[in-house]
């Protein structure tokens, strides 16, 4: 128990072994990250823009939603980061 509780902390406490593939939205990269919850998944992943000279900014988002299948979850999540990149744009980016 305590192994898997260490493993989630390095890997952002995620269920997924390695990264999922990332969806481009107008010129950002959305990479879904579920979050197992108690048997269900909690919206959560990152949202990247490659820039000048191979450097990327990112910004990680969770929202409190959960889903009851992990399929479900990175739809939802796809949605979400649309929206919000809608929305808000690279102002998430800052600090």
């Amino acid at each position: 128990m305590l192994k898997k509780l260490i493993d989630g902390l390095f890997r952002g406490g995620s269920d997924n072994a390695e990264e999922m593939p990332a969806t481009e939205h107008r010129g950002y990269l959305i990479t879904p990250d579920p979050q197992d919850a108690g048997g269900q998944y909690r919206v959560s992943g990152w949202i990247r823009k490659p820039v000048a000279q191979g450097e990327t900014l990112e910004h990680r988002f969770e929202r409190s939603d959960t889903v009851g299948s992990r399929e479900s979850c990175v739809e939802l999540i796809l949605r979400k980061a649309e929206r919000y990149i809608d929305d808000v744009g690279d102002d998430m980016f800052k600090r």
